[in-house]
């Protein structure tokens, strides 16, 4: 019988301190999230400096208590895994530090894991990936769609030429002055409000998967500035409804012609937005009418989290695949 391997993940990308075992890849036997939303509100976004603070001061104790809600001890512990990137550098540097030391002063081997790929892997923990599968990706920093022909493999074949889209989400919230995280409060407006406004989709080339919503964020803001200029005044929830319908249309079109295109077993939805319920209710319906699955994590594993860190550092530890101690937080890390 093949042996049981236990990975501790550990994620500090942004603005989460987050520790968490995995069972196999695939089985959550602890993750412990410890959020700085609250911190970040009176900012209206994450400050770096602010972020990094924190992660330091809970590293320790969200260790611990990964640790005491799994009942586990290090003996049992196969490997480390840590997202070192991409990210912010400053709060990315304090878990990569963290995971060396635990590494060397309990000798397990350490594994730096692709933060994307972190976000892909929490679907895993609901049904087996069966290949060729698409991914795509929709966060804050990333719009994606990436092709997958074998666990650990990773083809880009779209993305988002400017902004992406929850990079817009948010723009777009702070125009409507709504609290932060804006993106979950675009969403709650979206579902009471009417599509009253022809925002436009950027399609681009006939032939393309690559995603660009600069020029819909643009519409957006020009649409109030000149309601407000006239005196005036529209409905924020039509405003989120319109805006959210133009970004669901194209993640749902693009990925459905992807889908087709390269004749996948499965499409993933991946990253922070995949808790948009808009675009959760669009892609369901679009593909229960084909023999194409649909997987979509629960909510609690689309945001940052360590679980989905340690199931993709499973894959890596089964290939062998294990950092040295020059292991640095990489910014700019290229999903390959």
């Amino acid at each position: 019988m093949k042996k049981d391997n236990y990975i501790l993940g550990i994620e500090t990308s942004c603005d989460e301190t987050a520790v968490a075992i995995v069972k196999n890849g695939r089985e959550i036997i602890s993750n412990v999230v410890a959020s700085q939303i609250e911190s970040h509100k009176r900012f209206g976004g994450v400050v770096p400096e602010v972020a990094s603070r924190h992660h330091v001061e809970q590293i320790t104790i969200v260790l611990e208590e990964a640790f005491e809600n799994a009942n586990m001890t290090w003996d049992q512990i196969d490997a480390i895994a840590v997202t070192e990137g991409p990210g912010l550098v400053g709060a990315l540097l304090v878990g990569v530090n963290a995971a060396k030391a635990l590494a060397f002063a309990k000798q397990k081997p350490l594994i730096g894991v692709h933060h994307i790929a972190g976000h892909i892997y929490a679907n895993r923990f609901e049904r087996e990936f069966e290949f060729p599968l698409l991914a795509l990706i929709v966060s804050g920093g990333h719009t994606e769609l990436v092709l997958m022909n074998k666990h650990g493999s990773y083809e880009l074949i779209g993305e988002t030429r400017d902004d992406a889209a929850g990079e817009a989400y948010d723009k777009v919230a702070r125009m409507l002055e709504l609290p932060y995280p804006g993106g979950p409060q675009i969403d709650l407006l979206a579902a009471v409000g009417e599509e009253s406004i022809d925002f436009p989709r950027a399609w681009l080339e006939t032939d393309s998967f690559d995603f660009s919503f600069s020029g819909l964020k643009s519409s957006v803001i020009n649409t109030i500035h000149n309601a407000r200029q006239r005196g005036e005044s529209l409905k924020k929830e039509d405003i989120a409804a319109s805006f959210q319908a133009s970004v669901v249309d194209v993640l749902t079109t693009k990925t459905w012609k992807a889908a087709q295109t390269y004749n996948v077993k499965q499409v993933i939805v991946a990253g922070g937005v995949a808790a948009n319920q808009g675009l959760r209710k669009s892609l369901a319906e679009q593909f229960e009418t084909t023999d194409i699955p649909l997987l979509i994590p629960p909510l609690k594993l689309c945001t940052d989290n360590a679980a989905m860190i340690a199931a993709a550092g499973f894959v890596a530890y089964e290939k062998g695949k294990h950092a040295g101690w020059d292991l640095n937080a990489n910014p700019s890390l290229v999903l390959n």
